[in-house]
């Protein structure tokens, strides 16, 4: 209890008793003028109930009066209005995201404020269901399209006249599918890790430009299977940063870009410093993004060109990864393209 607490309390029962008293003693005074005025003389222990009685009749009407006549009418209304509010809370809880109240329901400021912050929460929390519901949506399919494939591919194999050369070749589909299964579900488990915050945080000083170096040669056989014309130019940057969390930014960026690269393209990658920041380029000559989805390549499971993704085995999940990791460091990740033309992809990173 607070000190304001204890003091109102201690100001209330003074009053309460003075107002018991000065009712009480109005009793015995009125009493004893009608006692007189007929000339009666009850025992001092029948007065006593007497005035006992009639005193706690006289409260009780008081009260009554008191709280008929003069209880204030902002407190009626604010009783009255909080009625909507929690049948809206109660269809809520239910899963009713689009009940809304009406903002003029309320002419007292600060309740006509609850109303507005309770339709902005329906708002936000419809989007919420929304996107919930797709994200399910989009998990059930990509992980449906792969066991669709196992199991037509399985059911063939039972065939036993089956050509030696077809039977290899639908155990590589099987063998690629499951693989492509399995790095959707890590990808799943690694973003959900990511949006929890439960990953293991742990910065430490190191080399940039050295790590980005090794993950282009580990990526050599892609690019030269693509004869790509390869521009690497690594400044000498050094970072305090979670080094396996960013490997998997660097990785997926170079990997998109030698992807959708086409056979003889150009791939350029530029690390430099800035004055405050650690700037990372990805830039390709490949197939581009149109402008209408650049705003969208961030979310989960989202394809541009979903036929041509599903062909090269994407996702649509190491962006978001992306984008996770970089807002972990309190960096930044932007994207140019055109369609066509190429794409560029900018990460920041704070410089230590």
């Amino acid at each position: 209890m607070t000190v304001w607490h204890k003091i109102r309390r201690l100001t209330v029962i003074p009053l309460i008793l003075a107002f018991l008293v000065g009712v009480f003693s109005g009793t015995f005074f009125l009493t004893s003028l009608i006692y007189g005025k007929i000339g009666y003389h009850p025992s001092a222990l029948l007065a006593t109930i007497i005035n006992s009685l009639l005193g706690f009749i006289i409260t009780f009407l008081i009260l009554f009066m008191w709280g008929y006549f003069f209880r204030p009418r902002r407190l009626t209304e604010q009783m009255g209005v909080f009625g909507p509010i929690i049948e809206a809370i109660e269809r809520i809880a239910k899963g009713d995201f689009t009940v809304r109240l009406d903002d003029t329901m309320a002419k007292i400021t600060p309740v006509n404020e609850l109303v507005k912050s309770f339709n902005n929460m329906a708002v936000e929390l419809k989007q919420m269901e929304a996107m919930r519901q797709g994200f399910i949506s989009n998990v059930s399919h990509e992980i449906q399209s792969p066991l669709t494939s196992i199991r037509g591919f399985a059911l063939a194999l039972q065939d036993e006249n089956l050509p030696p050369e077809e039977r290899h070749h639908y155990l590589n589909i099987i063998a690629t599918e499951s693989t492509r299964l399995s790095r959707i579900t890590d990808n799943l488990l690694r973003l959900a890790s990511l949006e929890s915050e439960q990953v293991k945080f742990e910065p430490r000083s190191y080399r940039l430009d050295k790590q980005i170096r090794s993950l282009v040669l580990a990526c050599e056989p892609q690019w030269t299977a693509k004869d790509l014309d390869l521009d690497v130019a690594l400044d000498e940057v050094a970072i305090n940063a979670d080094e396996d969390l960013l490997s998997q930014v660097w990785i997926n960026l170079i990997h998109n870009s030698i992807k959708f690269t086409p056979q003889g393209g150009r791939l350029r990658l530029e690390l430099r410093r800035l004055e405050d920041k650690i700037e990372f380029q990805v830039c390709d000559t490949g197939i581009g993004i149109a402008e209408e989805d650049l705003p969208h390549i961030f979310e989960r499971f989202y394809k541009a060109d979903k036929a041509r993704e599903r062909s090269k085995s994407g996702s649509g999940l190491g962006l978001s990864i992306v984008q996770k990791i970089v807002d972990l460091h309190h960096g930044s990740i932007a994207v140019e393209s055109k369609l066509g033309q190429g794409t560029t992809f900018i990460v920041r990173l704070p410089a230590d």
